[in-house]
């Protein structure tokens, strides 16, 4: 995974802390839905460059990392369809990043909280945010919320993460909540765009030419 995509994301952290007051930045905590671990990873960089945050893992049926948290055996099970499509990981590329992160900090992968939601749970939490508050939880953010309330302790801060805008994933959001989402006016037109392949070696003198020449 390209670290430039994990430097972008640990920007959205301190963006996300400086809607707080200082005071409440000293007890921030951050629910990251994992798939392939690169978001928690660039909350990680962040907390390296100075976020002051505790960070929970949220995963769904594939949940090798809670497992190997609880017992130190890492056992990859078969990847399991979800809700949470995003999620379904079983063997995350970014967990090697998030062991050297902590062993160059010095930071204890027990200090990492974690929990798990089965499909069932997730539509529920979807169902219930729905119903309380209006808000439309696409799958991940809902697991992301669920763990999150289940984990915060008194005196804490929780910040809940999502994958995309619900309407990404119409089809289920409709299905639980009985809603009729639209897509935002930014997106509406990007679904009328013709799609586009290029077939090429898997060579990356090839792949750079190609960039050169046609993303000026």
């Amino acid at each position: 995974i390209n670290i430039s995509r994990l430097l972008a994301q640990v920007s959205y952290y301190f963006e996300a802390a400086s809607q707080f007051s200082k005071e409440q930045r000293e007890h921030l905590v951050f629910s990251v839905p994992c798939g392939n671990f690169g978001n928690i990873t660039a909350g990680l960089i962040a907390k390296a460059l100075g976020l002051k945050s505790r960070f929970v893992i949220s995963c769904n049926a594939n949940d090798t990392v809670p497992r190997y948290l609880k017992s130190g055996i890492w056992d990859p099970h078969e990847t399991i369809a979800t809700l949470s499509n995003a999620m379904d990981i079983s063997r995350p590329n970014n967990w090697p990043r998030v062991e050297a992160l902590c062993r160059m900090q010095n930071w204890s992968l027990k200090d990492l909280d974690y929990g798990r939601l089965t499909d069932a749970q997730t539509e529920e939490t979807m169902k219930d945010l729905y119903a309380r508050t209006g808000y439309i939880a696409e799958p991940h953010a809902a697991i992301a919320y669920q763990v999150l309330k289940d984990k915060l302790r008194p005196g804490e801060i929780g910040v809940f993460l999502g994958t995309a805008h619900p309407a990404k994933f119409k089809g289920d959001v409709d299905r639980i909540l009985g809603t009729d989402i639209s897509l935002p006016q930014a997106l509406q037109s990007k679904v009328k765009m013709e799609s586009k392949a290029v077939t090429m070696k898997p060579d990356y003198a090839v792949l750079k030419r190609y960039v050169l020449k046609e993303c000026r």
